[in-house]
Formats: C-alpha cells, structure tokens, sequence
C-alpha cells in the first residue's frame, strides 16, 4: 500500500530503493521515476529533515553532510529502515555516500553528488552566492510565477540552471519546486556554512565499501563535471563513472527513461537475487 504525505512517499515491494533529494528540495522531485521503480521495488522518498514537509532538523546542529546524515539515520529508523540501495541527487547524492560509509547502503547512484569540492577551493563560496540568488529571486517573483511557468519555453529558461529540458515539467509541478524551495527551513543557515566554510567536502571515501555508480551530468552549472567529479572518482573505491549526456544537474525530468534503465540495472545487479545460487547441500537422514 503507497503512503504519500509531504514528508514521504512509500511505494511499492521489493528490493528498498532510498531515493534522495538535493538542497531546497522534497521528495516531488523524484516525481519523474516514482511510478517506474515503484512497479519493481519498495520506494521510499523521504523529504529531509528542514525542508518543507520534512522532519525538524536539529536546532543546536551545523548544517554539514555528517550531521544531516546523524539526522536521516534517526529518520530510516523511524521508518524501519535498516539499509536500501540509495539514490541520491546533489546533497542527496553526499548523504547517500555518508550512509554507504556507516555500512547503510547496499548500494548508491550518485547524481550529481555535492561535496566534491577540495576545503578552501573556495567553492562553497560560489555555491552560497548562487542559492542564496536564486533563492531571493524565487521570492521576490513568487506573486507572478503561476504566469510565469505557464508556458514550455519561460518555464524552461526559469528552470535553466537546474535542468536541461525545464519545459517537460508541467505548470504545476514546476511551481511546486519554486515554492517549495523558498520554504525550506534551512537554507539560510546552509548558506551561512556554504559562505564560512563550515560545509567542509565529503572525507574518507576510502571507507566506501558497497558498490558507487556516479553519474555526471553533462551540463551541470551547479557542480560543474570538472570541478567536482574528478576527486569523487579517484577517492571512492572501485566506483563505476557515467556521464549523463545532455542533462543538467537535477536531471529527473531531462531523461527519465536513462534514469530508470541506470537504477533499476545497477539495483538488479546488486540485489541478493542477483548473486549465483549456492550449491544445495546434501541431507542426510538419520
């Protein structure tokens, strides 16, 4: 039976598929696969702790990639939880390798991951300005933004710094990741760790052990593919590398068919039934 509510969407049986969402954003933004892995898996869709929707995240914690996950740890529990093949986008894909490295993930899709900066590059300087941007133009045009989204060609230049093909969002759903985004709790304490520096990169990849599959989206303008996948595929172990051709860095609605096809292979070919039999033992009456 699905369980759909702001805070969760739960779907489906099977091999558990933890899907997870980026900064600023809810589980809709999965909207695009939902229907196709719910029809193969159990789908869990969690909005993170301080998003709109979400759980409270913790008042007295920093906004860092180690702290978020302490917080959905606490969250997979409560759902009964234990471990999952993660999908994760942009800060989704940070926390989904947090978990791999506390033995929670049977296996991760990375999307776009954050945290593959180098500390001091001074990325998460450009990061904070850019959100807090696009934060502030959000609200400031939120009054006209129905009008706005309405049509396929503004809706896709609205959309542009997150996806390729904004224009295959429909009106609804492309207001609701507008509105959404400016009623994320949290945002402006990550920003204000974004611009001191306290968001520090994602450390000891080396403790990885389940198998990474990171996909790149081409035309990513967040997390740019030469600035921040290079680190990410030399320091996590064995991790298979997949460019994402003509997607940008949210690219559930760019190419939903790739999408589905990558997860569901990589999950099958990580799944237990995947594995080779082992050989019956004789039994022996006594």
């Amino acid at each position: 039976m699905a369980e759909v509510s702001d805070a969760l969407y739960r779907a489906g049986s099977g091999e558990p598929v933890l899907l997870l969402h980026g900064f600023t954003g809810t589980w809709h933004h999965w909207r695009p696969l939902l229907e196709p892995l719910a029809a193969r898996y159990e789908v869990i869709a969690p909005t993170l702790a301080g998003h709109d929707g979400g759980p409270a995240y913790p008042p007295d914690c920093d906004i860092t990639f180690s702290q978020g996950a302490d917080s959905l740890e606490q969250h997979l529990d409560e759902l009964g939880v234990q471990s999952a093949h993660v999908v994760g986008n942009s800060m989704g894909g940070a926390l989904a390798l947090e978990l791999a490295k506390r033995g929670r993930a049977r296996s991760v899709v990375a999307l776009a991951p954050a945290g593959g900066w180098a500390d001091g590059d001074r990325e998460t300087r450009r990061l904070a300005r850019f959100f807090a941007r696009q934060l502030r133009i959000t609200k400031a045009t939120a009054p006209r933004l129905p009008r706005i989204l309405s049509r396929p060609r503004t809706r896709r230049l609205a959309l542009r710094d997150v996806m390729r093909r904004g224009n295959l969002v429909t009106p609804s759903e492309a207001l609701d990741l507008a509105l959404t985004s400016i009623r994320c709790e949290i945002a402006e304490r990550a920003i204000a760790g974004l611009r001191s520096g306290r968001v520090l990169a994602l450390a000891d990849l080396d403790r990885v052990s389940c198998p990474v599959l990171l996909a790149t989206p081409q035309f990513d303008r967040i997390l740019p593919p030469e600035r921040h996948a290079p680190r990410l595929r030399r320091e996590i172990p064995g991790v298979d590398a997949r460019m994402l051709w003509g997607c940008g860095h949210v690219p559930m609605w760019d190419d939903t068919a790739t999408l589905v096809s990558m997860v569901s292979e990589f999950v099958d070919r990580h799944a237990p039934s995947s594995a080779a039999p082992a050989p019956e033992r004789a039994t022996v009456a006594s």
